[in-house]
Order: structure tokens, then C-alpha cells, then sequence
């Protein structure tokens, strides 16, 4: 493979994290990617390592998802490299953020994560955010590990039921 390809998977990346206001994560990138056949699944890995290694991007680990946030040193190489990025493929990704945007967003803003203290017990950390803000907050210490990985999976799916329930209960 030659390195201009590879440069151009690097770009759509950066430009991808570059149109959001949020995070998006290694799989959400890989599914635009993916979908539109640009490249393979280990180009996609290969390109976000190489750009945490150079510092345009960084990445948080929660449970199962890899969050991706544009740094500043990659704000400016888009800046100056964006436009070898062809209209047509970055129409692609502003047309796949337009329609999915909410979706995407939520999934980023919602996290669930657990770790054993040292009482032998397994908090959970739960988390709704808006626009980088913490909306709800909520930590359970249980007693077992596969416990607090049922509890993190019941917050993916129901958190929106429980943040509503907490406001009518408190407001």
C-alpha cells in the first residue's frame, strides 16, 4: 500500500472528529469508513494508533468503547492537509454525521464502568452528559463483578428512562 492512501484515511479521521462536538468512537469511525468500502478494518485501526502516536488524537478507554478526541495539533494539521480530502467524500461524512448525529452522540454521552475497590466490593460509575457536561452522576457499590457488568449494560439501555424518572421525582 502506498503512503497516499493511507495519509487520506488519516485525514478522514481527523476530519470526521474535526465535524462533531463530541467524541466519537474507534467503531463509529470504522462503521463510516467500513461502509462506504474506503479501506479494511486494520488500515482504520492502523491510522487511529499512528495518529495517537503523533498526538492528533487522543483516546479514553470506557469498559468496551475507545472514545477518539481531536487535539489541537490535529485541528491545525487538518486545517492545513483538509483540503486533499476530496468534496465528494467529505459531503459522505457530513451527510452520514447530519443523519446519525443524534445517535452517535448518545452513545458517547452515556457511559458505564466498574472497578473492584478496595473493600472487595465493585463500584459502578454511571454517567449521562450534555455537551461535555455531567447531567447525572450515579455510583453503586455491589458485591459482585458479574453484578456490576449487568447493572453498566441496564445503563446503556435504560439510562434515558432513569435520568427522566430522577428529574420528575426531584424537580
Amino acid at each position: 500500500m502506498t503512503n497516499e492512501p493511507f495519509t487520506l484515511y488519516k485525514l478522514i479521521i481527523l476530519y470526521m472528529l474535526g465535524r462533531v462536538d463530541f467524541p466519537l468512537t474507534r467503531s463509529q469511525i470504522a462503521d463510516f469508513i467500513l461502509e462506504k468500502d474506503y479501506t479494511g478494518y486494520l488500515n482504520i485501526q492502523s491510522a487511529i494508533a499512528q495518529l495517537c502516536e503523533g498526538n492528533l488524537i487522543t483516546e479514553q478507554s470506557i469498559r468496551n468503547r475507545t472514545q477518539l478526541f481531536l487535539t489541537e495539533e490535529g485541528r491545525s494539521t487538518l486545517s492545513y492537509f483538509g483540503n486533499r480530502i476530496s468534496p465528494q467524500i467529505k459531503a459522505d461524512v457530513d451527510q452520514y454525521l447530519k443523519e446519525k448525529s443524534f445517535l452517535l452522540k448518545e452513545e458517547v454521552m452515556t457511559t458505564a464502568d466498574y472497578n473492584k475497590s478496595s473493600d472487595g466490593d465493585y463500584r459502578t460509575h454511571l454517567l449521562v452528559k450534555e455537551n461535555n457536561v455531567p447531567l447525572l452522576e450515579l455510583s453503586l457499590s455491589v458485591p459482585t463483578e458479574e453484578l456490576a457488568s449487568s447493572i453498566c449494560q441496564k445503563w446503556e439501555e435504560k439510562n434515558q428512562n432513569i435520568y427522566q424518572y430522577v428529574v420528575e421525582q426531584l424537580f
